[in-house]
C-alpha cells in the first residue's frame, strides 16, 4: 500500500495537501522514499543479498509521485497548464534521495510525457512497443486518471482523463479494495434477474451448492472494481439498467427497490452468514462509473481524431485494474472503443514490465527517451470537442458510436440510448435474444 494515502487517496488531493501544508511536500516524499528503501530491503531479503549490493533501480511513476519523489513540489501539477518541473529521463545517485543501496548505486527515472501522463506511461510504452507495430494500438492504464496512448510505428499519441477512482472501487456505495472477501465476477440471470457471483478468496459461484462452506472464512464485504464493472454491464444486458443509465424501477422485482426519488439493485441480500452486509447497487453508483467511463471514451476519440482514425487494430489495458477487468464487459459499458474482442487483452503491470527492461539494458533506455521525445500530447482539458464526446459516452455503450464487431461477438444488437423507451427496449430483447 503507498504510505502516501493517508495524505490523501488519488493524486490531486496530494497536490491539495502540498499547496495547504507548508511542509506537505517534504512529508509525502520522505514517505515514498522510505517506502523504496522497505520494498528494496524486502526483495534483497528474497534474493539473499544485502541492500547495500544494489548497484541500480529503476523508477516509474505517475508526474505527482515523479515529482514528490524527487522532492518536488507537484502544485504546478494541479491546474493549467499543468507544467512538469523536469520531464526528462534522469540517472541520479541514490544516496541523493535518501535510499539506502550501495553507496555507488544509481538510480534511473524514466522520462515523463506530459504534466498527467508520466514515466508509468512510459514504462507502458517500453513494454508493448506500439511504435514497433503496423497496427494501430490503444494502451490504456486505468487508475484515478486514465494514461492513453494510441499510435503505430508512424505515430503515437497521448493524453490523460480525469476517470476519478469510482472504476478501482471508490465512490461506489458497497465499493471497496481488491481483498478478500470482494465480489470480483457476476452474472445476473436474464429471465429471472437473480446474481450470481464470486468473491475474492474463493473459487466457487455464490449459486453453487458448496459456495457457503467454502467461503465460510470470509466476510462478503463489498464490490471491487472489476465486480462493478461486470455487475453494471449485466444489469444493462438484463434490461434492469436503461441505455440512458437509469436504473429501472418499472421492472417489478423483489431486488428493485425505491431509494429516494431513484431505484437500487439489491445484488446480496447478507445471507450466507450473519457477518455480512446487504450489498446494493445504487443510481448513485450508476452515474459514478458513467462519469468515469465516459471521460475515458472521451479521451480516446480525441487521440483517434488527432490520428485521422475511425477505428483501432489492437487494445491493451494495463495496470491492476487493467489486469482484472473482463474485457467484454468493459466494451459492452463503453469504457473502450469498438474492436475484435479477441485483440483486447489484458497488458498486466505493464509499467513495472517497462521499468524492468530500463533496468537491464541501456538501450531500452535510450530508445524510450527517442520516442517519448516524439510522442504526440493532447491536452484534454482545453480540447473543444471533449465535452461532446464526453456526454455522448454517457449512455451504454455510447449514444452514436456503434459496436459492430461487439455486437457480432455476442450475437445482438445493443440498443442505442434513443432507440426506445426502457421497458419497450427492454422487452423487444427478451424477445428477440438469449444470452
Amino acid at each position: 500500500m503507498n504510505p502516501q494515502i493517508r495524505f490523501g487517496e488519488d493524486l490531486m488531493s496530494r497536490v491539495s495537501y502540498a499547496m495547504m501544508n507548508p511542509l506537505g511536500t517534504e512529508q509525502m516524499t520522505l514517505a515514498v522514499r522510505e517506502a523504496l528503501n522497505q520494498l528494496a530491503g524486502e526483495v534483497a531479503l528474497q534474493a539473499g543479498i544485502s541492500s547495500s549490493d544494489i548497484l541500480m533501480m529503476s523508477v516509474v511513476g505517475n508526474p505527482v509521485m515523479h515529482h514528490l519523489l524527487l522532492g518536488i513540489n507537484p502544485v504546478e501539477l494541479g491546474g493549467a497548464p499543468f507544467a512538469l518541473a523536469v520531464g526528462e529521463a534522469l540517472e541520479i545517485a541514490a544516496r541523493d534521495l535518501s535510499l539506502r543501496l550501495h553507496p555507488a548505486a544509481k538510480l534511473y527515472i524514466l522520462p515523463c510525457i506530459a504534466g498527467h501522463v508520466g514515466a508509468d506511461t512510459a514504462g507502458v510504452i517500453l513494454s508493448e512497443g506500439p511504435q514497433l507495430q503496423r497496427e494501430m494500438t490503444l494502451l490504456v492504464d486505468i487508475g484515478t486518471n486514465a494514461e492513453i496512448v494510441l499510435g503505430n510505428r508512424e505515430r503515437l499519441a497521448a493524453c490523460s482523463s480525469p476517470t476519478g477512482p469510482a472504476l478501482e472501487g471508490a465512490q461506489i456505495s458497497s465499493g471497496q479494495r481488491a481483498a478478500a472477501g470482494a465480489i470480483e465476477r457476476v452474472r445476473i440471470d436474464k429471465t429471472t434477474l437473480e446474481p450470481s457471483f464470486k468473491i475474492i478468496g474463493c473459487d466457487t459461484w455464490s449459486h453453487e451448492a458448496s459456495f457457503a462452506q467454502d467461503s465460510a472464512e470470509l466476510s462478503i464485504s463489498g464490490i471491487c472494481g472489476s465486480g462493478i464493472i461486470e455487475v453494471l454491464a449485466e444489469m444493462y444486458l438484463a434490461n434492469i439498467i436503461t441505455p440512458d443509465g437509469q436504473i429501472n424501477g418499472e421492472l417489478k422485482h423483489p431486488r428493485i427497490s425505491q431509494d429516494g426519488r431513484v431505484f437500487r439493485y439489491l445484488l446480496y441480500d447478507g445471507s450466507f452468514k450473519e457477518s455480512d452486509v446487504n450489498i446494493y447497487i445504487t443510481q448513485q453508483d450508476v452515474r459514478a462509473i458513467q462519469l468515469a467511463k465516459a471521460a475515458l471514451y472521451a479521451g480516446v476519440k480525441l487521440l483517434m481524431d488527432h490520428l485521422g482514425i475511425t477505428e483501432v487494430d489492437n487494445i491493451a489495458l494495463a495496470g491492476a485494474f487493467g489486469s482484472h477487468i473482463d474485457t467484454k464487459y468493459a466494451m459492452i459499458l463503453g469504457l473502450i472503443p469498438d474492436c475484435d474482442l479477441s485483440k483486447v487483452r489484458s497488458a498486466g503491470n505493464a509499467a513495472g514490465d517497462g521499468a524492468l527492461r530500463a533496468l537491464l539494458s541501456k538501450q531500452a533506455r535510450r530508445d524510450i527517451e527517442e520516442v517519448v521525445a516524439q510522442v504526440h500530447k493532447i491536452e484534454t482539458a482545453v480540447e473543444p470537442n471533449f465535452q461532446s464526446y464526453f456526454v455522448d459516452a454517457l449512455a451504454f455503450p455510447n449514444k452514436r458510436d456503434s459496436f459492430p464487431k461487439l455486437e457480432a461477438a455476442l450475437g445482438f444488437n445493443l440498443p442505442k440510448a434513443s432507440e426506445a423507451t426502457p421497458v419497450e427496449s427492454g422487452r423487444q430483447r427478451r424477445r428477440a435474444r438469449t444470452v
